[in-house]
């Protein structure tokens, strides 16, 4: 399917028009057929000679509607431009086309209509004028006769021709169904219809409201009959379960859940009147809503804008700014950026402003990650921006530039930070995360490589057994030498004070392997095991803890934890009954 809206002055043919080529009445509501003239958005649809199926959103011509005009042309990728041969240009034709131009709508067929009450010639010329330096420069062009039929034969071809030649759907995209009709069916529950513009919808999926309320899809009807899923583009009716009529109303959005970034702050690129001279609040009309939005300049072309209420938006959206008092399309918008920095700095917004300009709404992984340095993957996911590369470690992804950046930073920090003080058992994790001003400890962690080493949740740099300050190494000898008769004798905390083993001390030396560290204040040279079993070697199997105190000539202080010691490392099996043996 394809779909196209209708565009153009009030009373020009527009819905005539649509009835002619499909047979079926577009104006929904017996107001609008008293009154021949179309309030709401009317949709209707037929076949074209190609076999392709072509659905037209009809929308109001009068200025009173211009906003309904806009939630129907905002979703839709192509217009048919209708101009009368007997009025030609008119007011209503020129905002139309300029909001078909803000919104950068590119495919699209020019129609003159009435043929048979006027030369159409005339109003094609002033058309053709008139679109020449618009995004609609160039449309293949027919005029026709609505009441005759005349023209409608090579109407049908043009239109064929028109949607052959549009950008192929991506049923494989996330869903962002903009809601333009929102309704109750007895015993169906609400219902929701809108322009599919991407993704594909089925029967039981959930999606998620604009508010983020996860929802049900119970039903899905497409060209007026029900179907099991309905793939971009196309008309589509979603009848959602157990979701009241007032949660969900026009201008809303359907979602792929965790897909789309809602925000009511976006810096965007403006295309129209000068942004210097903008009202400082104008209607934001995207997709089919209209929000209020204050405009903050920033560039000569470039502006932030803080909306009403927060929508779901992406990097590359095409946008319009209407002035309502004014009723005029001040110009199009194109999305920037929709999760922007604060400006609370002096300076800031001059800065900004330098990096808007060069920005041109590509989503591109390359360029976000050089802005931000970090950004997680759902976040990219939830800009629009394509990702290609792999992370750095879970879902974050970085600028290589900067990520050198943080390693240079995290050695010169521990290394500060060990300087300061060489007794210290490394740095932790947490401290580094947060002199780096980095949002995960996770990231920390992925930057630690030699000279930098983990342990025990703290980065330490320098070779795996490191150096002992001078002190720390006499204090040590000084322990040799007073261990040499009795090795499992282990001095009294005040002793290893007077030593000048401090608990730092005592904690560098075991981390570099020089002390066993057996339990608090109880320490041993690092040999002191092995020099144990061959002890225990020489008593009777099994041996009681009294029996092996006795035989290392030491205290039950330090005979406790040695033997424990070498129960976890297999090296002797101890018994229910308490006794000991070696392990073969």
């Amino acid at each position: 399917m394809h779909v196209i809206a209708t565009a153009g002055h009030v009373d020009h043919g527009k819905s005539t028009l649509v009835r002619a080529l499909t047979g079926m009445e577009p104006d929904r509501w017996a107001e609008e057929r008293r009154r021949g003239m179309t309030i709401d958005l009317g949709f209707a649809w037929t076949g074209l000679p190609s076999g392709a199926v072509l659905a037209f959103v009809d929308v109001p011509g009068h200025e009173r509607f211009v906003p309904n005009m806009l939630a129907g042309v905002g979703p839709v990728p192509a217009a048919m431009l209708v101009v009368a041969a007997d009025e030609g240009w008119m007011p209503q034709s020129a905002e139309h086309l300029a909001a078909l131009d803000a919104l950068g709508v590119r495919h699209g067929l020019l129609v003159v209509t009435r043929a048979d009450l006027a030369d159409p010639d005339p109003a094609l010329r002033e058309a053709r004028s008139r679109l020449r330096d618009s995004s609609l420069a160039g449309i293949a062009q027919v005029a026709v006769s609505g009441a005759t039929g005349a023209g409608l034969p090579r109407l049908r071809a043009e239109l064929d021709r028109l949607v052959a030649g549009m950008p192929a759907a991506e049923p494989a995209a996330p869903v962002r169904l903009w809601v333009d009709r929102s309704f109750t069916i007895r015993g169906s529950g609400t219902v929701l219809t809108g322009t599919l513009g991407a993704g594909t919808v089925r029967v039981g999926d959930e999606l998620e409201l604009g508010d983020g309320t996860r929802v049900r899809v119970r039903g899905l009807q497409s060209l007026g009959a029900a179907t099991g899923a309905v793939a971009a583009v196309a008309r589509v009716a979603v009848n959602l379960r157990g979701v009241p009529r007032d949660a969900v109303r026009r201008g809303d959005a359907l979602l792929t859940p965790d897909r789309f970034h809602r925000t009511d702050l976006l810096d965007v690129r403006l295309a129209g009147d000068p942004v210097a001279r903008l009202p400082a609040e104008l209607m934001l009309h995207v997709g089919s809503a209209a929000v209020p939005a204050r405009v903050r300049p920033l560039g000569p072309d470039t502006a932030r804008l803080r909306l009403a209420r927060a929508l779901p938006l992406r990097v590359g959206d095409r946008a319009l700014l209407r002035d309502p008092g004014r009723r005029h399309v001040t110009g199009g918008v194109t999305v920037l950026d929709v999760a922007v920095p604060p400006l609370s700095r002096r300076g800031a917004a001059a800065a900004r402003a330098a990096v808007l300009a060069t920005l041109d709404g590509t989503p591109d992984e390359a360029s976000e990650l050089r802005r931000r340095g970090l950004v997680r993957r759902a976040d990219l996911d939830r800009m629009g921006v394509p990702v290609t590369g792999g992370p750095v470690t879970g879902q974050w992804h970085a600028d290589p530039g900067h990520w050198a950046g943080l390693l240079d930073r995290l050695v010169a920090a521990v290394q500060r930070e060990q300087a300061a003080d060489p007794l210290a058992p490394g740095v932790p994790v947490e401290v580094l995360r947060q002199q780096l001003g980095l949002p995960d400890r996770a990231l920390v962690e992925a930057l630690v490589r030699p000279p930098l080493r983990l342990v025990q949740g703290r980065v330490v740099t320098g070779p795996a057994v490191p150096a002992l300050p001078p002190p720390v190494a006499a204090a040590l000898a000084r322990l040799t030498a007073e261990l040499a008769g009795r090795p499992f004798r282990a001095p009294e905390a005040a002793r290893l004070v007077e030593l000048g083993l401090g608990p730092r001390e005592i904690g560098a030396a075991a981390r570099a392997g020089a002390l066993l560290r057996l339990a608090d204040a109880v320490v041993l040279l690092p040999d002191a095991p092995q020099a144990a079993v061959r002890v225990l070697a020489g008593l009777p199997q099994p041996f009681t803890l009294s029996a092996a105190r006795q035989a290392l000539d030491t205290s039950r202080r330090v005979a406790v934890p040695l033997l424990e010691l070498l129960d976890r490392r297999g090296v002797t099996r101890r018994a229910d009954d308490g006794t000991r043996t070696l392990a073969s």
